[in-house]
């Protein structure tokens, strides 16, 4: 029979083997293979919060309102969005409309879309008062610059970024709204609009809008700011090319020509073919990968470049975050090179 002393020599250093190996695998998943950089995967880009639905109130056809409380919020400023975290575990992007002062709760409003990809829909099926919510954010990339004028251009949902804007313009600005819709029944906040200040600003339009009549006189050096439908953003943007736009969908990810993609981490080499994405290449090896909007404004999907050159057609990384890596979901490589990624 082993001695005492010889079984808890043995049980420490089985005890302390366990422990160095799981910090090992903690530092590299894939080990044996080298470790490199600790990933970017799945990281939260801000700090979550748990905040509750004290209110849903349906605005117009197909668009419902949620009230979200909490203490202390962080501050947000006209043109920033929240990321909620659905009961299902989608990720799913909402413009804050509500009033920015407000430190007690966040507002914001969805459309459903019927043939979407099911986020909107469990928000209006799923979702009701006295439920807690995983929120992140906010976070900014449609800010409003200083200008001597402005031309705002909503087409329906789009309206909740753009509501906040005109609310916060200074005394004596000079500006002006275009909001169309499908039919006034479906153009929620019409009421609010129409209360603004200056209101007599505001054109209010029915179905398709004449932009170069409504827009035929904007004035030189006026900021020109654009959310709503894909058709809309991109006559402005055809007639404005330095509009500022808030995208609810992403622009095409696929196209562009096959190219290869190297998991350094794992060994592996994959084709990514011209009508796919990274992500989905990815995912036929390693079906783990985290990812969540496939649209390139969660960040879930992030992963750090190695090598090669990246066409980024996401809606979240700054410049410096660019540098070294990309949204898998969306991005692709440029003029069909290979990356290396750290995966």
């Amino acid at each position: 029979m082993p001695k005492p002393l010889t079984v808890a020599v043995v049980a420490a250093a089985a005890l302390l083997t366990r422990r160095a190996m799981r910090r090992r695998i903690r530092a590299s998943p894939l080990w044996p293979w080298p470790a490199l950089e600790e990933p970017v995967s799945g990281r939260p880009r801000s700090r979550a919060l748990r905040l509750t639905v004290t209110s849903r109130e349906t605005l117009a056809e197909g668009v419902v309102q949620l009230r979200l409380e909490g203490h202390d919020l962080p501050r947000w400023e006209p043109g920033a969005h929240l990321d909620l975290v659905l009961p299902s575990g989608l990720v799913r992007q909402y413009s804050l409309c509500g009033d920015p002062e407000d430190r007690s709760s966040y507002t914001v409003a969805t459309r459903l879309v019927a043939d979407g990809r099911g986020g909107s829909r469990e928000v209006h099926e799923r979702i009701g008062e006295g439920m807690e919510l995983e929120v992140r954010g906010p976070r900014n990339r449609f800010p409003l610059v200083e200008a001597s004028s402005y031309v705002f251009v909503a087409g329906g949902i789009g309206i909740t970024p753009v509501l906040p804007m005109l609310r916060a313009l200074p005394d004596g600005v000079e500006w002006r709204l275009l909001y169309c819709g499908r039919d006034r029944a479906s153009m929620p906040f019409l009421e609010e609009v129409g209360k603004l200040r200056g209101g007599d600003r505001v054109t209010v339009v029915e179905g398709r809008p004449d932009l170069d009549a409504v827009l035929a006189d904007v004035p030189e050096g006026a900021a020109v700011y654009c959310c709503g439908p894909e058709g809309l953003m991109a006559a402005v943007e055809e007639r404005f090319p330095r509009v500022h736009l808030e995208r609810f969908a992403p622009r095409a990810s696929g196209g562009g020509g096959a190219f290869e993609v190297e998991l350094r981490r794992s060994g592996r080499t994959l084709t990514v073919a011209g009508d796919s994405t990274v992500l989905a290449a990815v995912r036929a090896e390693l079906p783990n990968t985290a990812y969540s909007c496939e649209q390139g404004f969660c960040g879930t999907c992030q992963q750090r470049v190695l090598e090669g050159e990246v066409d980024h057609r996401d809606e979240l990384l700054t410049d410096a975050e660019r540098a070294d890596s990309m949204l898998i979901c969306v991005s692709r490589a440029s003029r069909g090179d290979r990356l290396v990624l750290d995966m």
